[in-house]
């Protein structure tokens, strides 16, 4: 697979608004090829066998109990709210 060239990094830093001098572009096609050779390793893990997950533990709606307690009276809810004049 051909490497990143100093044109693409060239044409990425404009997009991204950067000013990149010669040596800068040589670096960074070398940081971004080591970039994309590991995502390259990473799309080639055999993933048939591995089943999608979304959490490591089996946990479904692990909830508190809903216990219905004593709470304030709307007249105590609203003591503290400004007055409103009735409509």
């Amino acid at each position: 697979m051909p490497g990143i060239t100093r044109e693409e990094v060239a044409h990425l830093a404009r997009l991204a608004r950067l000013e990149l001098k010669g040596e800068e572009l040589d670096h960074f096609a070398g940081q971004l090829d080591d970039i994309i050779g590991a995502v390259a390793r990473v799309s080639e893990v055999a993933d048939q066998d591995v089943p999608p997950t979304s959490h490591p533990l089996p946990l479904t709606n692990v909830m508190r109990a809903d216990v219905v307690r004593p709470s304030l009276t709307p007249e105590q809810a609203l003591s503290g709210a400004p007055a409103q004049e009735q409509q």
